[in-house]
This record gives structure tokens, C-alpha cells and sequence, in this order.
């Protein structure tokens, strides 16, 4: 009976705890690798769009295939992106060896990049799309549906719960976490070095130890990101999908680091300028000030407004 009693205290206090953690991604999970012990959970069984998660994907294909590295890959017109016709710093005709391709598809999420690596694989996007499929079974990720090797595709779709599987599996490949926690890189594009830097703007900051790392946004998927992180002498993998926006996306990934290392409570932006870059912070100060001061104009508006009778309509 006392045993009974302790376990539903102890439950009570871990809910507590998640509790006092708000999260602003709709998904989020957070997993202490090694035990698979559940430090976070928020819908993680939620089947949805991964964006350019989807990458990690990618590469794990790529790299099981034991592709050369070296050999030279052009750009070509296929792989631009038609279906939401993002941008790329990736120019069509650019030649590059697949490693400095997989690097530019894993650090700085070019869409072109991930396209072309699907383009020259061995049997093309169809074999691709196989070994895709292929690897997701053996992964035993059951929520997971990959039809294209960008992730610019809505049914690209999974869930944290199988995320954590993806990104336990992507972690064993020593090119994919060097790659992903790379903070820049002069690539020669035709000619002239050109500088690329990692999306995930925490990778490299103070006070941070990633060991993997994916960004990927949609409008489907909103902000969504990957991480296996270092802290207090604590790993654990942290998935965040579908945040609105990417200072809700960073100020997670701050709750949860204070969470892991016992710090507790929410990360006030104060107190979250000893973890992220100067201006990632002044950056979501300023949205949050702005928001403030907007909200209090229109209450402003609204008191000063004169009061309008409500207008009557016509019977028909």
C-alpha cells in the first residue's frame, strides 16, 4: 500500500513537472538515450508533416548504399523545387562531390541538394524511394509514411514517437553528426567559394552540446527540429514538430535543457542569454515587445473609440 501511494506521488510530481514546462510546438518528445526514460511528452503519437526531417532520412539511404563520396554531382534542372518553389544558394549547373551535396542537405537543409542525392542514386528516385521504405521497416518506425527525399512534401508525415527511432538511428553515422553540427562551410561553387551555415542556430552557441541536429519548416509541418543534446551529464534526444514560430521553436529547446540539467521552471528570455546567441534572444525580446506594445494601441483604440449602435437589418 505505502509502495502504491509513493509511485502515485512520484507520478504526480513527474506531472507536475511537465506541467510547468509549456511547450509551444504542438509535438514534442523528449527521451534520455541509453534507458529510453520519457523525460517530456506532449502528443507524441500525432501523425504529422516532418518537412525537411526528412533528411536525416536521406542521408542514412545515401549512406548505406556506400555511394563514392568523391564522385561529382551536377545540379541539374530536376532538381529545383516545383512544388513550393523555395529557394536554393545551390545553383543549377553547380558541380560538387556528393559528400560537400549530402553536407549542403543536412546543414543548410538545401532542398536541390537532397533532390539530386535521390536523382543519382543507383535506379534513381524510384530505388530511392525503396531503400526508403526499406529502412523505415527496419527501423520499425510503423507511423511513418516518406514519399520524396526533401521533405518539401506534406505526406511526408511521422510522429515524434518514431522520430526518436530515426534520429537514434542517424546518430551511429559519424558523417551525419559531423555534418549536422557543422556551423559552416566554404563550398567552391563555380568557381568561388561560397559560405554556408547551419540552420539550427543553437549548434555552436554557448553553453550548448549537440551531437545531431535537423531543422525543418513547411507551412504544413510549421517549425519542427531534432536534436540529441548533452547536459548535466545527461543525453537525451528532444523532438519538437509544428511550432508556429522559430523563437517558439528555440525557447523550447531552452525549457527543456533547464528541465534536463534541474534547473526547472520556464526559461525567461533574462535568463536564456546564457544559453542562446545574443541575438536569437534580442530577436524574440523584440516580437515580444512589439506584440505588447501592439496589444496595448489596440486597447487603446478600443477605449477611445466611440460606441457604435449595432446597425439593424432588413427583414426579408
Amino acid at each position: 500500500m505505502i509502495k502504491k501511494i509513493a509511485a502515485a506521488l512520484l507520478l504526480s510530481c513527474s506531472a507536475a513537472a511537465v506541467l510547468a514546462v509549456p511547450m509551444g510546438s504542438q509535438s514534442v518528445l523528449v527521451v534520455e538515450d541509453g534507458t529510453g526514460k520519457i523525460l517530456l511528452e506532449k502528443n507524441a503519437t500525432d501523425v504529422v508533416p516532418i518537412a525537411s526531417l526528412t533528411k536525416l532520412m536521406t542521408a542514412m539511404v545515401v549512406l548505406d548504399s556506400k555511394l563514392d563520396m568523391n564522385e561529382q554531382i551536377s545540379i541539374d534542372r530536376q532538381d529545383v523545387d516545383m512544388l513550393k518553389h523555395s529557394t536554393s544558394r545551390v545553383p543549377v549547373g553547380a558541380t560538387l562531390s556528393r559528400g560537400e551535396v549530402l553536407q549542403l542537405a543536412l546543414m543548410s537543409s538545401d532542398n536541390r541538394a537532397a533532390a539530386s542525392l535521390a536523382r543519382t542514386f543507383p535506379g534513381g528516385p524510384e530505388r530511392f524511394k525503396a531503400a526508403v521504405n526499406a529502412k523505415i521497416r527496419a527501423l520499425g518506425m510503423t507511423q511513418t509514411r516518406i514519399d520524396e527525399p526533401t521533405g518539401l512534401s506534406p505526406n511526408n508525415t511521422s510522429t515524434a514517437t518514431d522520430l526518436v527511432k530515426m534520429a537514434t538511428a542517424a546518430a551511429a553515422y559519424p558523417t551525419i553528426t559531423q555534418y549536422t553540427t557543422d556551423t559552416r562551410e566554404v563550398i567552391n561553387i563555380k568557381g568561388r567559394g561560397v559560405e554556408y551555415h547551419n540552420t539550427n542556430r543553437l549548434v555552436g552557441a554557448k553553453g550548448w552540446d549537440i551531437g545531431l541536429s535537423k531543422t525543418g519548416y513547411t507551412e504544413e509541418a510549421g517549425r519542427c527540429l531534432i536534436m540529441r543534446i548533452k547536459a548535466a551529464g545527461k543525453n537525451a534526444t528532444i523532438i519538437l514538430l509544428n511550432a508556429r514560430a522559430n523563437s517558439a521553436r528555440i525557447m523550447d529547446a531552452l525549457n527543456i535543457r533547464r528541465l534536463i540539467t534541474g534547473d526547472g521552471g520556464r526559461a525567461t528570455l533574462a535568463r536564456a542569454t546564457r544559453s542562446a546567441p545574443t541575438s536569437l534572444i534580442k530577436a524574440s525580446a523584440g516580437r515580444m515587445t512589439k506584440g505588447k506594445s501592439a496589444a496595448k494601441a489596440n486597447n487603446y483604440r478600443k477605449k477611445a473609440a466611440p460606441t457604435k449602435k449595432p446597425r439593424r437589418r432588413r427583414a426579408n
